[in-house]
């Protein structure tokens, strides 16, 4: 039985003895927890190490993500690449075709400039796309030429224009041409009527469409120092299948108010009065009885020789009868060409220019319609056939539509 000492005794416990107790165990968990491992002992500072030569450097966490993100794009770079390269090859052949083509085009301008005799080279466009192909085959989709300035008997040709089909090259390969074969060939024709007033109106007649074949000339002519004022109808149309026909009708050359010229034989042509100047020699006596003193102009005026006496013996009876409205018409009726044939007196009377009468008679209805012709033909191919498909006036110009077949381009 425990006493009260003892009781006492154990209350007053001592931690440290308990405390001594635990430390004097060989392997208690304390000395487990204290008791360090050699292998994670930090060196000491005198001791070297095999690291002590390398740099620190922070640590990178984002390698590995980027490795990942470089194995999901890994082949966009290649579509790309591959991409660009189709398109730069692509390019690089469109840029040599289209070199090839202009570099053809410019030697065949070259070509039909000499062998046509121009004065500036064609402008020559070849079609179809790709070139190369086509000039390997020996065999053009189409090939339009457009030459300005062409010479055509008296005028010139503003503009020809023609588009050959299915073109046959003839030579040993693409680089030995020596022509070509035309099976088809359609194109058209302007006389263009500015270079028309230029040519054969010398800027003084001027050529104006009235119709679908009709041409109005009009404008001044020089004629013996004068200028006469000129009208005329020229009617175009076609000339076989290789030309283009003129007719010149209703020419007529104004002097003044005085007389009008139109030339030809009939009654009605050769040098007349006005009825202005008809009118104004009636009322002049002098200029009336120098008239009616020549049976010829007597005879062509159609008035009686009786009354003719009595004008010419009384005045009153001269001016009854070149006050009559008859007496106008009659005098009109005289040809002045012929007159001046005969009496070239008289007509200096009535104020004519003898050198004008002269110059008239010589200006015949040919040498009026050369002037004013605008035909020409169609020049002969040396192979295949070459005709005139239509012909129509419109407002700039004559305009002709060809057709060709079996034509032959080269030496």
């Amino acid at each position: 039985m425990r006493t009260p000492h003892h009781i006492a005794t154990h209350s007053r416990f001592n931690p440290y003895e308990e405390l001594g107790e635990l430390g004097a165990l060989d392997d208690g968990p304390l000395e487990e927890f204290l008791q360090e491992d050699p292998a994670t002992e930090e060196p000491s500072r005198d001791q070297p190490s095999g690291d002590e030569d390398e740099e620190w450097s922070p640590p990178n966490h984002r390698r590995n993500g980027r490795r990942r993100r470089r194995g999901r794009l890994a082949g966009l770079p290649f579509a790309l690449k591959a991409v660009v390269g189709l398109v730069a090859l692509a390019a690089f052949f469109t840029l040599a075709d289209r070199w090839a083509l202009l570099y053809a085009e410019r030697r065949a301008a070259d070509a039909l400039k000499d062998r046509m005799d121009l004065t500036a080279a064609p402008e020559v466009e070849i079609g179809g796309f790709p070139f190369l192909p086509q000039l390997v085959d020996g065999r053009l989709d189409s090939v339009k030429v457009t030459v300005p300035d062409v010479a055509a008997d008296r005028v010139t040709l503003a503009a020809v224009s023609a588009t050959a089909h299915d073109v046959r090259l003839d030579g040993d390969g693409p680089t030995s041409i020596r022509g070509a074969r035309v099976p088809e060939l359609n194109g058209d024709v302007l006389l263009s009527f500015a270079d028309l007033n230029r040519e054969l109106g010398a800027s003084q007649v001027t050529f104006t469409g009235v119709g679908r074949d009709r041409v109005s000339a009009r404008g001044t002519l020089p004629v013996a120092g004068h200028d006469l004022r000129l009208r005329a109808d020229v009617r175009i149309g076609r000339d076989g299948d290789q030309g283009i026909d003129t007719q010149i009708g209703g020419i007529r050359l104004d002097i003044g108010d005085l007389a009008t010229y139109r030339p030809g034989a009939r009654a009605s042509e050769g040098l007349h009065l006005t009825p202005k100047s008809a009118t104004d020699l009636a009322r002049e006596t002098r200029k009336v009885r120098a008239l009616l003193t020549m049976p010829s102009v007597v005879q062509r005026m159609g008035v009686p020789e009786a009354t003719v006496r009595e004008a010419l013996s009384d005045a009153d009876r001269l001016a009854e009868l070149t006050g009559s409205e008859r007496f106008v018409h009659q005098a009109m009726r005289i040809n002045l060409l012929d007159l001046a044939l005969a009496h070239p007196e008289v007509l200096d009377r009535l104020g004519f220019d003898t050198a004008l009468l002269d110059a008239l008679s010589r200006l015949t209805r040919p040498v009026l319609a050369d002037r004013l012709s605008l035909g020409f033909r169609l020049p002969e191919p040396p192979q295949g056939e070459l005709r005139l498909r239509d012909v129509r006036v419109e407002e700039d110009g004559i305009r002709v539509r060809l057709a060709g077949e079996g034509l032959a381009f080269g030496p």
